[in-house]
């Protein structure tokens, strides 16, 4: 079963998830779940692991790998337009790993530096040396500005799409190692109403595709428009090679988008309702006007 599967299978499986205590306002199928406790607030909550062989390579500096565990969680924060609060983390090691205490350390420095602190977690060893060393990050965070949080299911037939940056060419380029979490242009899009965001760590294809299924419209999206980083010519490249971490914004049309906090890449496409037997889809069509399915356009595991 594939990740996209596994996913709709868990979102049927969660759909009437309840607490003992506080209320699930947002559950899985989101970049965070959102939890209203029992005195009114607002609790945002993200979980991400970080995989050798997977998600950076042998050699990677510990810095960097330290770095990008935190970053993934922070940059689903940054998605929900909250602001990280504090963070647990659990660390699965090679047997005899050397660098523990390095590791350790370099993720609560980067920690700190997003105003998350580590405050608690977990170790545990492999048997064997040959195990790849996999790091998972939680994060709680809270609304910026006491806004509400951005979902994935708010676009609205009309909406503009912006990103906060250029993609494609993560891995090969190491942004993925290096990418700043896009928390200020996270906040001013709850601020400013945005309809709908989401964090792209799969590719503009597949994780625009998320938003059209989640909001039940069609997202149409020119080719030619897609900001592309240098060295990356090919814009399918550009729009299924994931790790980028920018944000992807549904906006109504009046939004004054020179108020952001950086200068949104723009606007690449809209939404629009579904026509009569049409299901909800990201398409992209290219500079021949043919049409590509985003959901075939991006990682899955």
């Amino acid at each position: 079963m594939n990740e996209s599967r596994l996913h709709q299978h868990i979102y049927a499986r969660s759909a009437t998830l309840t607490l003992g205590a506080g209320q699930l306002l947002v559950g899985p199928g989101d970049d965070c779940a959102v939890i209203s406790t029992t005195e009114g607030d607002l609790l945002y909550l993200t979980v991400d692991q970080l995989v050798a062989g997977r998600h950076f390579e042998p050699g990677t500096d510990i810095d960097l790998i330290a770095r990008k565990a935190v970053a993934r969680s922070v940059s689903d924060i940054a998605a929900m337009g909250g602001r990280p609060a504090w963070a647990l983390a659990t660390a699965l090691l090679p047997e005899g790993y050397p660098q523990a205490a390095v590791l350790f350390d370099a993720m609560s420095r980067w920690a700190n530096h997003w105003h998350c602190p580590l405050i608690g977690g977990d170790i545990a060893s492999h048997a064997s040396p040959d195990h790849p060393l996999t790091l998972t990050v939680t994060i709680g965070g809270e609304p910026g500005f006491g806004y509400n949080p951005v979902l994935r299911s708010g676009a609205k037939p009309g909406d503009l799409l912006y990103l906060t940056g250029r993609i494609g060419g993560s891995l090969k380029s190491e942004r993925h190692l290096t990418f700043e979490p896009r928390l200020e242009a996270g906040e001013w899009a709850s601020k400013n109403k945005a309809h709908a965001m989401i964090d792209l760590s799969d590719g503009l294809g597949r994780d625009s595709d998320r938003i059209a299924q989640a909001s039940k419209v069609i997202l149409e999206i020119d080719a030619d428009t897609i900001p592309l980083n240098d060295g990356v010519t090919d814009w399918k490249h550009g729009v299924s090679d994931g790790e980028d971490h920018e944000l992807l914004i549904a906006l109504s049309p009046d939004t004054n988008i020179s108020t952001a906090p950086l200068e949104l890449l723009g606007p690449i496409g809209r939404a629009r309702a579904c026509g009569a037997e049409e299901e909800p889809a990201s398409i992209i069509t290219d500079g021949q006007g043919r049409s590509h399915p985003g959901r075939d356009l991006g990682w899955d595991h």
